[in-house]
């Protein structure tokens, strides 16, 4: 079955839940890949007649303002120990690197920063929750949160279906060979970046082991 016979056949209705709960739940200060989920829906949104890109549209930014709304109370209940909470869980996300970054951007822009932060990735997720836990104002933050929302996910869908429209015919073309020399390529990737990881950690855990080795006192 050729690709484009296999994307008719995906309920239209499941591809705008998906959007919009990934982005929700991204928004809220779940780690995932709202941003990618989006581009890929568009592109089909594209090339599939089924899928209105104005429905995808309205998904996502309800997605985006309701997980950012979420995470704003939650953050505002939390407070520092819910942050304190998501470095243990998340450490490579809400760090207290990525943490002091955010707070010291929200005390410098204020509500402009939960608007920026929609089209950052960083604090894309950390937006809703750290409003509530340095207090914002709601109304400020919901007045960020409405017109970033609307902003990133309304522009980011009429972007992509445009230029996905404009290469309709070439993405016609993609075929079970493409997607499986795509899908090797992304293995092959992810093998080698585990490889250099151990690697890397392995060269990290000698130094250690050097550094903390007792000195030995020549007579």
């Amino acid at each position: 079955m050729h690709i484009q016979h296999w994307l008719e056949t995906v309920p239209a209705v499941a591809v705008y839940l998906m959007v919009g709960g990934v982005i929700g739940l991204e928004s809220l200060g779940i780690p995932l890949p709202g941003e990618i989920v989006l581009v890929s829906a568009t592109l089909m949104a594209a090339s599939q007649d089924h899928i209105n890109p104005y429905v995808l549209g309205a998904c996502a930014v309800a997605g985006a303002i309701i997980g950012d709304s979420i995470g704003y109370l939650i953050g505002r209940k939390g407070g520092k120990p819910l942050l304190a909470w998501l470095g243990r869980k998340f450490p490579k996300h809400f760090g207290p690197h990525h943490v002091a970054t955010a707070e010291r951007s929200f005390t410098k822009w204020g509500m402009w920063a939960v608007f920026v932060g929609r089209f950052i990735a960083l604090l894309r997720i950390f937006a809703g929750p750290l409003a509530g836990v340095l207090k914002m104002p709601y109304w400020k933050f919901l007045i960020a949160n409405v017109l970033g929302g609307i902003c990133w996910a309304g522009g980011t869908v009429a972007l992509v279906y445009t230029v996905g429209k404009a290469a309709e015919k070439w993405m016609g073309q993609i075929s079970y060979f493409g997607l499986a020399a795509a899908a090797l390529f992304g293995v092959g990737s992810f093998v080698m970046m585990r490889i250099k990881a151990k690697k890397a950690a392995a060269r990290s855990g000698e130094r250690q082991e050097a550094e903390s080795a007792p000195a030995t006192v020549g007579e």
